[in-house]
């Protein structure tokens, strides 16, 4: 429980780094940066793999349907819509929205306790402070929404998964597949354009994205996920605002408003409330 709750709490904010980092990368060629990202993190995961001696493990048609989804949903369009709301409101709102998660694993998860619902409500309720009344405009919001749609799918199509690939099959499965699909994208809204030489800050927010958020990130998230059910472990969905926040603010990006500050600590009071009950916690057994 305890190795659960860390890794799934050091998870999430690296996630909301994401979006304070993707300030550093936002005037490079969007799907072809995201395709060098998944790239030098797929080249990681391999070596990894081979490094313990993994096997390649043969998987169903539904579960190949369903790792595409995951990838699809969870990878290439939460990304996009992360960076999308980011140029066009800072890291802030797209953070705060992402706070919302909670809710949408507890009601998903099952039947959740009533202490669990209540901590995933008020996280939302904090969510919702920082986004109306924060940094935020209508265009950042929609493609907020995009993301969030993409973080709850990264979550829920990767539970019926985790049983047969385990955390570091998964993450190396979805991280290679996003490549080609980033890459076909990249090729027809970018051209040949879609490469080309990053300056220094924008190398490092590459290779920050790849090791710490992709690889780090991912890993961590997965084995957290069936220690604790998607109920427990989405609480601490809502540390990702105070990972955007502080990675705003550390990089000089973004300000946060009173708003936004009071939101995430609304947050953060909504997940310590929700982790004061275990009732109907089902963990999703992983060989």
């Amino acid at each position: 429980m305890r190795s659960g709750v860390a890794g799934a709490a050091a998870a999430m904010f690296l996630v909301g780094t994401l979006a304070g980092v993707s300030g550093l990368i936002q005037d490079y060629p969007v799907y072809g940066g995201q395709a060098v990202r998944y790239l030098v993190a797929a080249v990681i995961w391999l070596v990894v793999i081979r490094a313990l001696g993994l096997r390649f493990v043969r998987l169903t048609r539904r579960e190949t349907l369903l790792l595409v989804g995951l990838t699809l949903l969870g990878l290439v369009l939460f990304n996009m819509c992360v960076i999308e709301s980011t140029r066009t409101s800072g890291p802030a709102l797209v953070g705060t929205v992402l706070g919302t998660v909670p809710l949408a694993l507890a009601l998903l998860g099952g039947r959740p306790a009533p202490r669990l619902l209540t901590g995933a409500v008020v996280v939302v309720a904090g969510a919702t402070l920082a986004t109306g009344l924060g940094s935020g405009d209508l265009p950042g919001l929609l493609w907020s929404l995009g993301a969030l749609v993409g973080e709850v799918s990264f979550s829920m199509l990767a539970i019926p998964l985790l049983p047969k690939l385990g955390a570091i099959r998964l993450s190396a499965y979805s991280t290679v597949l996003a490549v080609p699909m980033l890459a076909t994208i990249g090729l027809v809204k970018e051209g040949t354009g879609m490469l080309k030489t990053p300056t220094t800050a924008q190398a490092l927010g590459f290779v920050y994205l790849a090791v710490v958020v992709t690889v780090l990130a991912f890993f961590l998230w997965y084995t957290a996920l069936p220690k604790l059910g998607p109920g427990h472990a989405g609480l601490f969905a809502g540390l990702i605002p105070v990972g955007a926040i502080t990675t705003g603010l550390a990089l000089g990006i973004a300000t946060p408003t009173v708003f936004d500050l009071l939101g995430a600590s609304l947050v953060i009071a909504g997940i310590l409330v929700g982790l004061t009950t275990t009732r109907n916690r089902e963990p999703v057994p992983v060989s």
